[in-house]
């Protein structure tokens, strides 16, 4: 099936295996809490067992180097897209205020990114993730 809208995340190829999965968790969320309609119908095993309802496209995990990610997150400012971020001081935070005040005592060009995520039109994430190959 062919969506007209992609999901992508671009991860930081040099971090640990938990803090890649911490990140694309949190990205995640961010896309799926942005856009209510990403979601399928809730899920139902033959023995009647119900289960939560997931996204309905696939979502495209890419790796990045610091510059990569910096050069994306920048193309996308420049259209328009709206992202979900993380910074490497999220790391060290224990909430979701901690979270956002990591993120707003920084101007956009100085975000230390270690992960990015965006859900628009394919062509337009193409372009924002230009240069970028899927993660291993």
């Amino acid at each position: 099936m062919q969506f007209d809208t992609k999901i992508a995340l671009a991860l930081r190829a040099d971090l640990a295996p938990w803090q890649k999965l911490n990140v694309a968790a949190f990205l995640a969320s961010g896309i799926t809490g942005s856009d209510p309609a990403l979601l399928g119908e809730p899920y139902q095993d033959a023995s009647g067992n119900q289960y939560l309802r997931m996204v309905r496209q696939p979502m495209l995990v890419f790796a990045a180097d610091a510059a990569d990610l910096a050069r994306a997150h920048a193309r996308g400012l420049e259209r328009g897209v709206r992202m979900a971020v993380y910074i490497e001081p999220m790391f060290s935070t224990g909430h979701d205020a901690a979270n956002r005040e990591t993120v707003a005592a920084r101007q956009a060009s100085d975000l230390p990114l270690v992960g990015i995520a965006l859900h628009d039109e394919r062509k337009l994430v193409d372009k924002v993730l230009k240069g970028l190959k899927l993660h291993p």
